[in-house]
């Protein structure tokens, strides 16, 4: 019987671009407590993330290869997440004006049948523009983006917020690492293409 493939969470972004790869799978919300520990790196919080959030649903699917992902942003050594209101949104979006902003994606895909986890981080680097007050709030009033990581969304009309990017992935930045994920699928052996 071949393994289900499910990815664990809800979001509209990462579901959007599982279904990119033309794979059949189901979504699951895991139950993780996503506080960071004392000293953690912003890699291995979201290395940790995306591989607990993945074993949290695999008692629910023992023969499946579950997908966990998680990502926060880095600014000036912070890790930023979702600002969830305006008022932290703008601060973000504020202090970013002008930077460089390291983003971190988490990616695990663990085999429920076998425990076998496969994981990484991705980094992507955002240069933002240098942005007034007035482009800022004309921004999120647009696009109200408060449960995105860094307060915006880089395949929508958070574009105009950028100079340039640099990573391997643009997948990545929107939250799921397409290219890494399709390498660890091929190696449990799902052909992708």
């Amino acid at each position: 019987m071949p393994q289900q493939l499910v990815l664990a969470s809800t979001s509209p972004f990462r579901k959007a671009l599982l279904e990119k790869l033309h794979q059949p799978f189901l979504t699951a919300k895991p139950n993780v407590d996503e506080t960071p520990l004392a000293g953690e790196t912003a890699m291995l919080l979201v290395e940790r993330l995306a591989i607990g959030k993945a074993q949290a649903i695999c008692p629910t699917y023992p023969n499946a290869l579950v997908i966990g992902s998680d990502q926060v942003c880095v600014n000036n050594g912070e890790i930023l997440g979702k600002p969830g209101d305006f008022e932290n949104a703008f601060k973000q979006l504020k202090a970013a004006s002008g930077k460089r902003i390291t983003f971190y994606t988490g990616l695990a895909l663990v085999n429920s049948e076998t425990g076998k986890i496969q994981s990484l981080v991705e980094p992507y680097v955002v240069q933002f523009r240098t942005l007034s007050d007035t482009m800022i709030r004309a921004y999120l009033e647009k696009e109200q983006p408060y449960n995105c990581a860094g307060s915006f969304k880089s395949e929508g009309y958070g574009i105009a917020l950028f100079d340039s990017f640099e990573g391997k992935d643009p997948n990545s930045l929107v939250g799921l690492p397409l290219i890494s994920l399709i390498t660890m699928l091929e190696n449990e052996g799902v052909a992708v293409i």
